[in-house]
């Protein structure tokens, strides 16, 4: 089939569907894994993330139907790479996130090639952010929970002195009078964690302009990622110690994470609204650029 005859979004969609067809259950291992362990509850949302920026940033425009041939080297480096988690990594998490590089990898060169160079430049940000999609293996997540597991001690242990509460701490336990707190992997934040930066990063791509502007507030996302979650367990080691016991074991401390997260978020608009009023007002649309051959 000869895809410069075809008109650039029907291609694209072929080129869609035999990715269904070649990595299918890289798909379904993938979103089952995000339904059924909270680490990866977040793959879920992206594709309707880049879905709505795409297309939000799409209507009104016209891109032509240029198609960018060397998109299609990329084609075949994904499927070297989809080989590569099939037939040498076996069936391990390393595999599962190596097939999904190779599938996002597909997608991205599919949408350049079929929409061509200037396209593939304005939606760079929305195409990147599918590698959301990857699960993160076992052997750089386990890190990532322990950093945030001691950063969420230290945090609170900082509150709570100071609130001028007698605190201590050994390892991942943080003792205050009538309480011992012990932060389980379980209690590390790493699904609240992982939404605020992602949140953070489709907010500043949508909002700020200006590339320092949206780097500085990804950079500010990281420590209060942990800010966040020691200020979850200094208010229920405080609730639990001076108002009710039930505090401790309650749907604060079991599904109110999501109250954290929104407490963050709305510290991470403060910023961004800050930041906005140092920009000064753009004459056209900061991501579009004009069309090359």
């Amino acid at each position: 089939m000869n895809m410069k005859r075809l008109p650039p979004g029907l291609s694209f969609a072929f080129l869609c569907g035999a990715s269904l067809t070649l990595w299918w259950r890289t798909l379904v291992d993938t979103f089952t894994l995000a339904i059924g362990d909270e680490k990866y509850t977040h793959i879920i949302l992206i594709l309707p993330l880049v879905g709505a920026l795409i297309f939000q940033g799409w209507k009104g425009r016209s891109f032509g139907s240029q198609f960018w041939t060397p998109a299609g080297g990329v084609l075949l480096a994904s499927l070297f790479i989809e080989g590569v988690a099939r037939w040498a990594l076996g069936s391990s998490d390393l595999a599962l996130a190596t097939a999904m590089v190779a599938l996002v990898t597909w997608w991205i060169a599919s949408f350049a090639l079929c929409f061509g160079l200037p396209a593939f430049r304005s939606y760079l940000f929305p195409l990147c952010f599918l590698f959301w999609m990857v699960p993160i293996p076992r052997t750089a997540l386990d890190p990532i929970v322990t950093g945030l597991q001691r950063g969420s001690v230290l945090a609170s242990q900082l509150l709570f002195m100071i609130f001028r509460v007698p605190v201590s701490r050994d390892g991942i336990t943080v003792s205050i009078p009538g309480l011992d707190i012990d932060v389980t992997p379980e209690c590390s934040s790493i699904r609240s964690s992982l939404m605020l930066l992602m949140m953070t990063m489709v907010l500043v791509y949508v909002l700020l302009r200006s590339p320092w502007r949206r780097t500085l507030v990804i950079a500010f996302a990281l420590p209060l990622s942990i800010a966040k979650n020691g200020l979850r367990i200094f208010t229920i080691g405080m609730l639990g110690t001076r108002v009710d016991p039930e505090y401790l074991y309650g749907r604060l401390h079991r599904k109110g994470g999501i109250v954290f997260l929104l407490v963050a978020l709305a510290i991470v608009f403060v910023l961004i609204w800050f930041l906005r009023r140092g920009e000064r007002p753009a004459t056209a649309p900061s991501r579009q650029h004009p069309a090359t051959t």
